[in-house]
Formats: structure tokens, sequence, C-alpha cells
């Protein structure tokens, strides 16, 4: 089972409403899933007008979720949201992330698109430094598929929710680029 990845557009827009309107979506997402409202918030970056980027999952070919990617500095109100609870890096990169089909989930999908997500994104983006991705405190799958693929927790604190029915309370989760081998050649 391969993941692999192509940008969002908008012949996929009426699949994302059917997602966005799953119970185990639309409680952590809280997102309008009316089609104007999906052409609305997604069109501009299916469009490249918008500097984040959304991606469909594919597992095996078949649609499997939905990843955004954006560097932080192109969206100064929600670094600055982060930085009173995390150091936020320049070339720092955020993810926010969805199973679309209830039927996949809680099977380690989420964490292969994570991980499947990161290592495009030390491609796609050389001077990116690390990945970051706040998490509202209750969605406990979220944050351990967070850890599964290898990020870790940095920190917490309280950033405006999704939903309004969820507490404040974040957590902060970071993975950092990997470094590039140092080690000499021809020395034994």
């Amino acid at each position: 089972m391969t993941i692999t990845w192509r940008q969002l557009d908008e012949s996929d827009f009426v699949l994302l409403r059917g997602w966005l309107e799953q119970p185990h979506v639309a409680r952590w997402w809280n997102h309008e899933s009316t089609i104007e409202a999906v052409r609305r918030d997604f069109g501009p970056a299916a469009r490249g007008e918008e500097p984040s980027e959304d991606f469909l999952a594919l597992l095996d070919d078949r649609p499997l979720g939905l990843v955004q990617r954006c560097h932080l500095a192109d969206y100064p109100a929600y670094r600055d949201e982060l930085a009173p609870v995390v150091d936020v890096p320049t070339g720092a990169m955020s993810l926010d992330y969805l199973i679309g089909e209830p039927g996949r989930t809680g099977r380690g999908l989420g964490t292969r698109m994570i991980v499947s997500m990161i290592a495009r994104t030390w491609s796609d983006h050389p001077a990116a430094t690390c990945v970051m991705v706040p998490v509202v405190a209750a969605n406990r799958a979220s944050w351990r598929a967070l850890e599964k693929a290898g990020l870790r927790r940095v920190g917490q604190g309280p950033l405006a929710p999704d939903n309004p029915v969820d507490d404040p309370l974040h957590y902060v989760y970071r993975l950092d680029r990997p470094l590039r081998s140092t080690r000499c050649r021809g020395l034994r």
C-alpha cells in the first residue's frame, strides 16, 4: 500500500465536501460543508492564488485524505498566535490533515500520511527548517499519530480552537529537518 500525492483541484471539491460532512472529520475541522464554502475556502489554494498547498493523499491511487501545508511566515497572524506558546524558527512549516472515510481511521494511515508528507516537505522546500503542528489537546488520535510519525511535543498552551466546543489547550509538535551526513569520505 503506497501513499502518493497530488495537488487538490476543483474537481475534488465534491469529494472534500463529503469528507467534511463525516462526523469524525466535522468534530475536529468544524468547517462549513456547503459546496460554496468549500469553493470559497479551498479554491484559492487550488488555483495557486494563496501560498498554502492542499494535497489529496491517495492510497493505491484511491483518495484517502487531505493534507494542507504552509510556511508559517506566509501566515503572520497564525505564526504570532503560536509564538507565545513555542519558539517559531525561521523556515518553519505547518501541516493539517484528515482521513476522509471513517472506515480508514484507526489503522495507522494518518501516521503514514504524515511521515510521507514530511518527507515530501524536505524535498519540496529545501529551506524548511522544521514542521510544527498544533493540535487541540482533546484530539488524542491526532497527537498520537504525530508522535508515531516522530514528532515530539515541544509546548502546550492556549490557542483558538477550530471548534468552539473545545478547550483552548493545544499541544504543539515539532520535527526538525534531519541533518545531512558530515562524515568524511576516505577515513577509516
